[in-house]
């Protein structure tokens, strides 16, 4: 029996749990490759982690909640596709990671992405009305906002 629990110990000694893990945060940047958009806030990239070493990996964008393409009305799976189709026209190409830590729900990280050409990608989503700020809360519905439009008209140019 000792030498069983002594083979645990020294077992759990060598493989720290998870919590440990989960408060690390890498502040980057690092830079990726989209390989493909899942939905309006999460995407898979390959990311060059080393000389010759890359990784692909399920990014959340951090922040933000979108709606979900397996909503519960007909409104929130039509702003769902609007919304993944939004991320995926910011984030064509490369991007860059940076805030990243271990997502809690695992097997993907979250992290802060900025692009070429838009910038911060979250804040882009919040300012076309695809997304809007989450805390890691409670999340509210979408379906009651079935009235309002999917994003907000396109600012007037002052010609």
């Amino acid at each position: 029996m000792r030498a069983y629990l002594a083979s645990l110990f020294a077992l759990s000694a060598a493989f720290p749990s998870s919590a440990a893990f989960a408060a690390e945060r890498l502040a980057g940047p690092v830079e990726a490759e989209v390989v493909r958009v899942i939905d309006g806030d999460s995407l898979v990239v390959r990311a060059r982690i080393w000389l010759g070493q890359t990784v692909e990996t399920h990014v959340r964008l951090a922040g933000i909640d979108t709606p979900e393409l397996r909503g519960k009305c007909e409104e929130e799976k039509a702003r769902a596709r609007a919304a993944r189709d939004a991320l995926a026209s910011l984030t064509q190409g490369r991007v860059r990671l940076s805030d990243i830590e271990t997502d809690k729900y695992g097997g993907r990280v979250l992290a802060r992405i900025e692009s070429a050409f838009h910038g911060d990608v979250a804040a882009a989503l919040i300012a076309k009305g695809h997304a809007r700020v989450y805390d890691g809360g409670a999340r509210a519905g979408w379906c009651r906002l079935a009235a309002l439009p999917l994003a907000p008209p396109p600012e007037e140019s002052a010609n």
